[in-house]
């Protein structure tokens, strides 16, 4: 039988979602969103090749060993069942801040037909909630300048510059 990866949030889930009776539930990540649509989903983040199902497996159960230290979240429209939205936040141990910690949004998306609905803002602020559970001084991200806004209503500020070295 199919685990979602094991959380905090998990747990919520599991006793009735984010409670909030509407037309899509936040949820973990489940081995069977393959056949959701998660991976439609990510490619229109960013386009990717084709993963096999082995691979999906490999790597979702890479993910759950992490334990609560790494969180994908779905929102799963309750009339049909497929995917409408994701993202993730990994939980980084630092030395610094007497060896804080700083949660990283990312691979935040919202199918092109489901925009508009607020599934990104509410995908985003659980994300930030587990960060904050699991004891992060600060959630960061990383977005092009056009989402800057989005994110101000998610409650995050412009701050430094990011760089990239892409291989």
């Amino acid at each position: 039988m199919e685990q979602p990866l094991p959380t905090a949030a998990a747990e919520a889930a599991a006793a009735g979602g984010d409670g909030d009776g509407e037309a899509y539930r936040i949820r973990p990540l489940e081995l069977a969103d393959i056949s959701r649509g998660f991976l439609g989903l990510l490619n229109q983040l960013s386009p990717s090749p084709p993963l096999t199902e082995e691979a999906f497996r490999a790597r979702f159960e890479e993910l759950a060993a992490l334990g609560a230290d790494h969180l994908v979240l779905v929102a799963e429209d309750a009339a049909t069942g497929r995917l409408a939205a994701a993202g993730a936040v990994l939980v980084e141990r630092k030395f610094i801040r007497r060896c804080g910690r700083v949660g990283h949004v990312e691979d935040v998306v919202v199918d092109a037909a489901a925009r508009g609905r607020g599934l990104g803002e509410r995908v985003v602020r659980r994300l930030v909630e587990h960060a904050r559970g699991r004891g992060c001084y600060k959630v960061i991200i990383n977005c092009t300048s056009e989402l800057t806004g989005f994110y101000a209503k998610c409650g995050f500020v412009e701050k430094n510059v990011q760089m990239g070295l892409y291989f």
